[in-house]
């Protein structure tokens, strides 16, 4: 019976079915590189700047693209001159577009300062080169003494210093009660 099915599942299939099958086994569709359980520690002058860890890196190049899909999730910590750690991030998948430098990230994104400032967000960008975080979904801001809601976010990579572009409320509360 298991041998029958076999057979004439092999013969019903079509031409197209077979470049089907092809083009998603292409190496275009396959990672160039994949990393399990990823901990990286990035340094400049002897110094460390920042930490990234991840349980799936998966690495793709073609001939005008080369990005990078932390699929399962990525947390990075950012450090200060001091060794101390400034602010960190998390998301539940991340995409590094190494060509221009820039990270996506999505999926529960949280960013947290050394001011224990919170950001929450569905999509957040990192450019490296302008060393500067954006959004342009949805973003709440949790700080000691109220909660911001709005849409478009900018910041420094710190998060030390940001800005809502437009808010839609204000939350205000008083720790003391």
């Amino acid at each position: 019976m298991i041998l029958s099915l076999g057979i004439i599942m092999l013969f019903s299939c079509k031409k197209n079915d077979v470049e089907v099958v092809n083009i998603l086994t292409s190496l275009d569709t396959q990672p160039t590189q994949s990393i399990m359980n990823l901990e990286t520690i990035y340094t400049d002058s002897g110094k460390i700047k920042l930490k990234v860890t991840a349980p799936l890196v998966e690495r793709f190049s073609g001939d005008d693209y080369n990005k990078i899909f932390f699929s399962k999730g990525i947390r990075v910590l950012f450090f200060d001159k001091n060794g101390l750690v400034e602010s960190s991030l998390s998301a539940k998948h991340a995409i590094y577009h190494e060509n221009e430098t820039l990270w996506e990230a999505s999926d529960s994104v949280v960013a947290i300062n050394n001011k224990g400032e919170v950001l929450n967000t569905e999509l957040l960008f990192w450019n490296e080169k302008e060393n500067r975080i954006y959004s342009n979904k949805f973003v709440k801001i949790t700080t000691e003494e109220d909660v911001i809601y709005g849409n478009g976010f900018e910041s420094d990579q710190t998060f030390s210093s940001w800005t809502i572009t437009k808010v839609k409320g204000v939350i205000y509360h008083d720790p003391e009660k």
